[in-house]
């Protein structure tokens, strides 16, 4: 895990295998059609024996936590895949988008009405930089409609209260990334085994018992898997010794380098537009990441995150 005075590395990790899975998961889609619900029950399995195995290797220590107060960051975290998927599902991807950056609000309201945390107005005027440029990324394939918009915002405030949690049950129980995690992975896994069965059955005609599978198909989905284990924890490490804000603002930076990433790797073309908004979301983020390190200097002992 990441030292705590090394937060610009953790973060910079963060992004790259963050970039690293969406290409990975976009190859194994494109190649198998792979079910998106099911490949994250996968993900949860293998972060599971990753964490196992961190523990045996004496990576950090087991600390006894109360099951049922994990629950709710677990059931949180399936609502969060379930509506993400049913709002890509029923928006085109630029509405998803742009749905999505309520996240960021939603977590201030959240953290500000119910833990009492507050926010700089400077902070605060980040966001619209940051916003306007995921706008203008998206601008091109904007169509809204009432079923997709319901199910996106629902996913927002799910997601939201997720990463909220994250942060809280950390403080709360005064543990890791990977002390929480050893708890979490499991309990959404097993939600989740009772959940794709329903939305993705792999005994469908299309389903994944009737594909044809290759061995470098199955090493793209491990491979998955372990990226997505790493992502997990830097996740968790981020949300923990940062903040869930921090995470969604690098989270915008991500979807900027993953535009990058299509282009170079996918020939996916970049309109001007989009030119202009990821360059509009790299000063907010710039802009963000420099008033909350002035912020964090004016603080004593460096306590507020």
């Amino acid at each position: 895990m990441c030292p705590r005075n090394d937060v610009p590395l953790c973060l910079l990790g963060n992004i790259v295998l963050s970039v690293a899975i969406v290409l990975v998961n976009k190859i194994v889609y494109v190649r198998t059609k792979f079910p998106n619900i099911t490949l994250t029950f996968i993900h949860f399995v293998v972060t599971f024996f990753g964490i196992g195995i961190c523990e045996r290797l004496n990576v950090f220590k087991v600390k006894r936590l109360p099951v049922l107060q994990i629950l709710p960051l677990a059931i949180s975290f399936c609502g969060f895949v379930v509506f993400t998927n049913l709002s890509l599902g029923f928006n085109t991807v630029g509405t998803y988008q742009i749905l999505k950056t309520l996240t960021m609000p939603t977590i201030m309201l959240i953290q500000t009405y119910l833990y009492d945390k507050t926010f700089t107005w400077k902070i605060k005027s980040t966001l619209v930089p940051i916003i306007l440029g995921v706008i203008l990324n998206s601008a091109y394939d904007i169509k809204f409609n009432i079923i997709g918009t319901v199910f996106a915002l629902i996913g927002v405030g799910v997601t939201s209260f997720y990463q909220v949690l994250v942060g809280e049950k950390q403080k709360e129980f005064q543990v890791n990334s990977m002390q929480l995690l050893y708890y979490q992975a499991p309990l959404s896994a097993l939600l989740l085994l009772f959940c794709f069965p329903i939305v993705e059955p792999p005994w469908a005609p299309d389903g994944l018992l009737y594909r044809e599978w290759f061995i470098v198909d199955l090493i793209l989905v491990f491979l998955s898997g372990i990226i997505a284990f790493l992502v997990n924890v830097s996740i968790y490490w981020i949300i923990g010794n940062t903040s869930a804000i921090t995470y969604n603002v690098v989270g915008q930076l991500k979807f900027c380098l993953t535009l990058t990433g299509g282009y170079f790797l996918f020939t996916e073309p970049i309109m001007p537009i989009q030119f202009l908004g990821i360059v509009t979301t790299v000063c907010g983020v710039s802009l963000y990441a420099y008033f909350k390190n002035q912020s964090q200097k004016s603080l004593p002992f460096n306590v507020h995150k």
